[in-house]
């Protein structure tokens, strides 16, 4: 069964620095645990799986933003540090943000996804769903939808080990992540589209990316 809407609502802030992110806002959102069992089948899912450009109003709830952070990049196991999605030789290059724009428990801004501590930290304040829009050639499913998840990679923690072939297999592991998102979007009754037509250098500004990130994948989410 795929996870349906998980834990509790309750979460905490604060003012930890964290890593390439230090001397900006430096704010922690605790998420709550995800669930790991729910109420649609694996096969219901995929037979309704479907692009969906256009939401309603309502906003997410933080435990919905939760199962899908943790659906895309999510720790399944702990002790090899392995995740919701499969990574050519477990290494990970791929890193996730989530543009809140409204999200009954989070303020506005840019944060960051950390699956090992399954936290966001705050990289920027403000809506900057109608920049990201722009940037994405004025698609309007960036710019009305209740959070945008972008997916970013390092190449280098693949190649390094893969070299030039280490390419295909990001591509193929975004693929993974993007397609864990679509499904468990389904589990929650919300819908998602995969944008790949952006302007990189734009995105990478409007999400105050490191120089490593390259952005691949653009998952606008909102309710049906």
């Amino acid at each position: 069964m795929i996870a349906g809407i998980g834990g509790n609502n309750m979460f905490q802030q604060s003012n930890r620095v964290s890593g390439e992110h230090a001397g900006l806002e430096n704010e922690i959102i605790k998420l709550p645990v995800p669930k790991y069992d729910g109420l649609t089948s694996i096969e219901k899912a995929l037979s309704i799986r479907r692009s969906v450009r256009k939401y309603n109003t309502d906003p997410l709830t933080l435990a919905e933003v939760s199962q899908l952070l943790w659906a895309a990049q999510g720790i399944t196991d702990r002790s090899k540090n392995f995740r919701t999605a499969p990574s050519a030789g477990a290494l990970y290059p791929l890193e996730l943000y989530v543009v809140i724009g409204r999200v009954r428990e989070i303020k506005q801004g840019v944060y960051k996804y950390k699956p090992h501590e399954h936290e966001l930290v705050k990289v920027r304040d403000g809506n900057m769903q109608e920049e990201l829009s722009t940037a994405a050639l004025r698609q309007n499913s960036v710019s009305e939808s209740a959070i945008v998840l972008v997916f970013t990679a390092v190449f280098e923690r693949t190649t390094k080990k893969y070299a030039d072939r280490g390419i295909k297999y990001i591509h193929m592991e975004i693929g993974h992540a993007a397609q864990n998102v679509y499904l468990q979007a389904v589990s929650l009754n919300l819908g998602t589209v995969a944008i790949g037509a952006f302007r990189d250098e734009e995105v990478k500004k409007i999400l105050n990316m490191p120089a490593e990130e390259h952005p691949l994948y653009i998952l606008p989410v909102g309710k049906l």
